[in-house]
């Protein structure tokens, strides 16, 4: 009897969790197909899963902006890359002390972190110390910089995880055999803390991919664009071009707004999809470990 009842619960949850995989999946099948749905169809009909019309009209508008797009693509990867590495050398760095019980004023240094998370010094201050103490602005610094390369949740994240998961007696060890702090670190910490290290790369990948406010904010130099800032740049001009031409029918209806807005998501959103299963695993383990302990 028990037996069934086990068997009839794994049933509701696979059930349960295959809808909730659907709930997921369903809006970016309706992204693709209504990028490749004509616009007077989305305009007459909205949006479906199956369009009457085909059209590839989107992608051939974006196919002549391709140049624009591609350095966009290069600036988005470099920042993206440079900007993980940075992130997981900081963090890690912070992280790794304050994990330690022996390290003097541990808990000032954690308040400081954990303040971070709760207060912060607002727009204008930030934009003023960025611009004029800092001189980021219209470089690609802008870009890496400011909210994005290290935050408190991150730091406490790592920190529980180096904390609960890599033994004291293994740091004590390898004092023991003559080992420093910094060769301990590099040669025992990191290579035990790949599942924490994903996990925050992979969270500061899809933050640094999908950034737009410090290019929206910080700059005005089309050359330093982010694919994001590209794509909203040319969104902005499809709806001031299709404003200007409301009153010519003929022409309005050439531009297609709507489905290039969906092209333009897809475009934006292929490379996440392709990196993501690689980190999948480290990523699901890395929150159960570094959340196991406050």
């Amino acid at each position: 009897m028990k037996k069934s009842e086990d068997k009839g619960t794994q049933i509701a949850g696979h059930i349960i969790l295959g809808l909730f995989s659907l709930a997921c999946v369903l809006p970016f099948v309706l992204l693709i197909i209504s990028s490749f749905t004509d616009e007077m169809a989305i305009q007459n009909d909205g949006y479906s899963f199956f369009p009457k019309v085909f059209s590839i009209q989107a992608y051939n508008y974006l196919a002549a902006k391709w140049t624009q797009i591609g350095h966009a693509y290069f600036i988005s990867i470099f920042i993206t890359v440079v900007g993980v590495i940075g992130t997981l050398v900081l963090t890690s760095m912070l992280a790794y002390p304050l994990s330690r019980k022996d390290l003097p004023h541990r808990n000032i240094f954690s308040f400081y972190v954990v303040f971070t998370m709760l207060f912060n010094g607002g727009l204008v201050p930030t934009y003023l110390v960025y611009t004029q103490f800092f001189h980021i602005k219209n470089t690609i610094w802008a870009l890496l910089i400011p909210n994005l390369l290290i935050n408190g949740f991150g730091v406490m994240l790592m920190r529980t995880f180096f904390a609960t998961n890599i033994p004291v007696e293994l740091i004590e060890s390898a004092k023991i055999d003559g080992a420093g702090e910094i060769k301990t670190f590099v040669k025992i910490i990191i290579p035990m803390s790949l599942p924490i290290l994903a996990t925050i790369g992979l969270l500061a990948g899809l933050a640094y991919w999908n950034d737009w406010f410090n290019g929206l904010i910080y700059l005005t130099d089309q050359r330093l664009f982010s694919l994001q800032n590209l794509l909203n740049r040319i969104m902005a001009d499809i709806q001031v071009l299709a404003s200007t031409n409301m009153g010519n029918k003929s022409t309005s209806q050439t531009i297609p707004a709507e489905t290039v807005r969906m092209a333009m998501a897809a475009i934006g959103v292929v490379p996440i999809l392709c990196a993501y299963p690689f980190f999948q695993k480290y990523f699901v383990k890395g929150i159960a470990l570094g959340a196991v302990k406050g």
